[in-house]
């Protein structure tokens, strides 16, 4: 997990993580979704543990949006079950919706209201509600409480709309896209609020185009592609199971020819004219084999650089559902 900075926002909220249930927070299987004749949702299946901040990632029209409506109980699956806090979202009891913290994308408030009487009155509605003022300085805005929503600017209205989602003290958190709008040191601030609440023991369910962002927050992600599941893992299980967590680069002297097939890790080499690609496990080792190589060639390597993967190259390089099968032997 990468250092987000040091915050204020990181203050814990709720009543620790020993206090909070444990197990299996949210559960889906077999879920399926059709509008008219197009499946948008073709039998997914994954958990989230109790305290884990878990990854939902997919390209626009992937399924996503609809899977977590689906978890939020606002849309109604056509089979599969799904359980949230041990509940079916499409019949919960009377309290179950207040143990749901929810940060949609966009939310309108009443923007004659201030800062503090936008978060009290949702307060109002739960049975157990946090402290307005800790709220509010958990997300950054104490020094604007007294002022009117309409005044605010993009990132803080971004940051009233996550308070809203916070103020009832909930057990699970739908963060979908909470960044969006947000300059990069306000964006900064929010990982760290992030954290904080993951390390109070809230359970944290979060959608992002932001590639970085999954990287830095999520324990475990999955990777929706047309309907299905994709991938899923931690980070670093999607990296081994790309086979390799960086690639060396290198261009060779023009006129080599032949030498090219006594290259180490050729077999793993991508070659197009005389730039090198190769994908390694190991750099240190598989440099050392090829800088070896090359003294002993006489070959000289120029412009060798050495890039590791992020979750964006995994995402890109993940493309509809024939990787659904394939994605079956990585931990869940």
């Amino acid at each position: 997990m990468s250092d987000v900075g040091n915050s204020t926002a990181a203050v814990a909220v709720g009543d620790g993580p020993a206090s909070r249930p444990k197990g299996v927070s949210l559960r889906v299987t077999g879920l399926r979704k059709s509008y008219g004749d197009r499946e948008v949702v073709r039998g997914v299946d994954f958990e989230v543990q109790a305290g884990e901040c878990f990854g939902l990632l997919g390209r626009n029209g992937a399924g996503k949006t609809t899977i977590i409506e689906i978890c939020e109980g606002y849309t109604n699956p056509d089979a599969g079950v799904v359980e949230v806090l041990g509940e079916d979202p499409q019949s919960p009891s009377h309290s179950w919706r207040s143990r749901l913290g929810i940060v949609p994308q966009e939310m309108e408030v009443l923007p004659t209201l201030t800062v503090r009487e936008t978060v009290t009155m949702f307060a109002s509605l739960y049975p157990r509600s946090r402290d307005v003022d800790e709220v509010l300085g958990l997300v950054g805005l104490r020094e604007r409480s007294q002022s009117r929503v309409g005044k605010l600017s993009g990132g803080e209205k971004r940051r009233l709309d996550v308070a809203v989602g916070l103020i009832g003290d909930p057990e699970i958190v739908f963060l979908d896209e909470p960044t969006t709008g947000l300059d990069p040191e306000a964006r900064r601030e929010m990982w760290a609020m992030i954290e904080g609440l993951k390390s109070s023991g809230v359970t944290i369910i979060l959608t992002t185009h932001y590639m970085e962002e999954a990287q830095v927050l999520a324990d475990r992600l999955v990777i929706v592609a047309e309907g299905v599941v994709a991938a899923r893992g931690t980070f670093e299980e999607l990296l081994a199971r790309r086979g390799g967590n960086a690639t060396i680069s290198f261009r060779l002297p023009e006129g080599i020819g032949s030498h090219t097939a006594l290259m180490p890790l050729v077999d793993s080499a991508t070659i197009e004219g005389s730039v090198v690609e190769i994908r390694s496990r190991d750099v240190q080792a598989d440099l050392g084999s090829l800088l070896t190589w090359a003294h002993a060639a006489e070959v000289e390597l120029a412009d060798i650089t050495v890039t590791r993967d992020s979750l964006e190259d995994l995402f890109l390089a993940i493309d509809g559902p024939d990787a659904h099968t394939e994605s079956q032997e990585v931990a869940q």
